[in-house]
């Protein structure tokens, strides 16, 4: 009986063996193809690999944004094993993150496949998680952007995502050219997810292109640190800077108030806008050279015409116009040292209908400047009602059109160009654009010299001159337009100038908008930061003077600390 039982067991056993051999022989021939298939997609993984995103550089070489490798954690939540506190603890102090809420992380995505726990960690911290051997965590290569520059230049160059994606500035502009492109690399993995060996390298990441700005560093800190202490110190609302290689039409710097860090967490509240671009003002009085162009134009009058303002204020229709104080009998370049309304409205009455409007289109106002730069505007700006008296003679000082800092900029330089219209760019150029004709070029020469008077004695902008340099320019004061109309408390105050005015090399614009009502004038506010970034930025260009001889204007006018 026992070797009967003994006997029975074998033959079980053999039978067992050989359906078992029969069915393995069958699934290795006939299901070969789908096995291996289902084996792969368990051990052998396709990993991406990130392209560093190309570097942005000022024009000197200094880096404005760079790339750092860094790391990312993720896990399996389906796989990982989230009950052993210990590790989990581990893993949420290595993480810096805290213990419950790591936890409750894992609960609430445990039916998916793929969890980021933390970006952009740092190869540090990376040791510290590889070393807790955690199945089925992965710790995946990123690259995070790097701001060198700091607040000083983050509405130009802009910031990206927590997927290196920009969002601003001229990360967001170039976005396509500084992209890198991901490669891809297949690997095999253990059970717990850990990656033993690199089967192949189906594509290699590319690398994105490098930019190079027009931006001078120097420059571009010398501008944020005077415009940042004026806009605090008027307790002003905002405030924009844009300075412009008048040669060339490069922008060299371009500040804002307020700014931010673009290597801190951005919120929504975060001032990202990029004023000199998108924020559109009355430009006031620094019109009024481009008024005095069309009056040129005309042949009705010379820089030395005289034009009667007494009493100091006259009528069209039941509109006042008036200067503050009655400046009797002026000249045109008296009226632009001076800045008299009356004197200036009364000309452009003189003058055709569209002659003002003509200049001005002729300068690039009303049009986009076109630097790349997102969010530009081109604000309002028309000739319809130019057949109205108040119209015209509102557009002839500045009022009934808005402008960005960004084309007041542009419109100067074609005044310190002799005449010649460039196109502004903020990338570097390796050689000077083909300008455009227009305006006559004595014409352009005898307008900067009506803005030079403003800026001496008697002029509105004293406080703009500079030691051993002739400054041409001119400042505005424009009412900001509210509800009811424009508001007689608040106003946008404005400089625009060039220097050195017998050869200019340098165009700025500088508006502080809503400083306080006690100083709120363009020659008080704005005039005062053009001098010492202008005088600062001349010494950094290497820029020779060009009043050495009589020391000028900048003895005349002492600039208040």
């Amino acid at each position: 009986m026992s070797a009967w039982r003994h006997y029975l067991f074998l033959v079980c056993f053999i039978s067992i063996a050989c359906a078992l051999s029969v069915r393995v022989v069958y699934l290795s021939v006939t299901e070969r193809d789908f096995l291996q298939e289902e084996g792969d997609k368990r051990s052998i993984y396709g990993k991406r690999l990130p392209g560093m995103r190309g570097m942005i550089y000022d024009r000197n070489g200094e880096a404005l944004a760079v790339s750092t490798p860094v790391f990312a954690v993720a896990v399996n939540p389906r796989q990982f094993d989230a009950t052993n506190s210990e590790k989990v603890a581990q893993l949420a102090n290595a993480l810096g993150v805290e213990l419950s809420a790591l936890q409750e992380s894992l609960q609430r995505n445990k039916s998916k496949g793929y969890l980021y726990l933390k970006r952009h960690l740092s190869w540090e911290r990376m040791d510290d998680i590889r070393r807790l051997r955690l199945p089925h965590l992965f710790l995946e290569p990123e690259y995070r952007r790097y701001y060198p520059a700091g607040e000083s230049s983050a509405h130009v160059v802009g910031l990206t995502n927590i997927d290196d994606m920009g969002l601003e500035g001229i990360e967001l502009t170039f976005e396509k050219l500084l992209r890198g492109q991901a490669g891809l690399k297949t690997v095999l993995r253990d059970r717990e997810g850990r990656i033993i060996d690199d089967l192949d390298y189906g594509s290699p990441p590319q690398f994105g292109a490098d930019l190079e700005l027009s931006i001078d560093s120097r420059l571009q800190f010398v501008a944020y640190r005077e415009l940042k202490s004026a806009v605090q110190s008027h307790s002003a609302k905002s405030g924009s800077l844009i300075m412009v290689d008048a040669k060339t039409g490069e922008i060299l710097a371009l500040v804002n108030q307020p700014s931010f860090n673009p290597n801190g967490p951005i919120s929504g509240r975060v001032p990202t806008r990029n004023r000199v671009v998108t924020d559109f003002y009355d430009p006031g009085s620094t019109i009024k050279p481009f008024t005095a162009m069309a009056a040129l134009e005309s042949g009705l009058y010379e820089a030395e015409s005289e034009i009667e303002t007494s009493p100091g204020y006259f009528w069209i229709d039941n509109k006042m116009i008036q200067d503050p104080i009655n400046l009797n009998t002026i000249t045109l370049a008296e009226a632009i040292q001076k800045s008299s309304q009356v004197a200036i409205a009364k000309v452009a009455l003189d003058l055709p209908p569209d002659s003002v409007f003509d200049v001005l289109q002729r300068s690039g106002i009303g049009e986009y400047v076109g630097t790349g730069l997102p969010g530009e505007v081109v604000g309002m700006f028309s000739n319809v009602g130019a057949q109205s008296r108040v119209s015209r003679a509102a557009m002839a000082y500045g009022y009934g059109f808005t402008v960005t800092p960004l084309q007041l900029a542009a419109a100067y330089v074609t005044l310190a160009g002799h005449g010649n219209r460039l196109p502004l760019s903020i990338l570097k150029q390796d050689r000077a654009p083909v300008p455009e004709r227009a305006f006559d070029a004595d014409h352009a020469r005898e307008v900067v010299s009506m803005m030079e008077r403003v800026t001496q004695r008697g002029g509105t902008a004293t406080y703009a001159g500079i030691d051993d340099y002739r400054v041409a320019g001119k400042t505005g004061t424009a009412r900001v337009l509210g509800q009811d109309g424009y508001d007689d408390e608040r106003h946008v105050a404005w400089f625009a100038g060039l220097v050195p005015a017998s050869d200019p090399r340098i165009v700025m614009v500088v508006l502080i908008n809503e400083p306080d009502s006690e100083r709120a004038s363009g020659g008080k506010v704005a005039a005062p930061i053009f001098a010492r970034v202008a005088e600062r930025s001349l010494r950094l260009l290497g820029v020779p003077p060009d009043n050495m001889a009589d020391n000028g204007p900048g003895l005349l006018a002492r600039r208040p600390e």
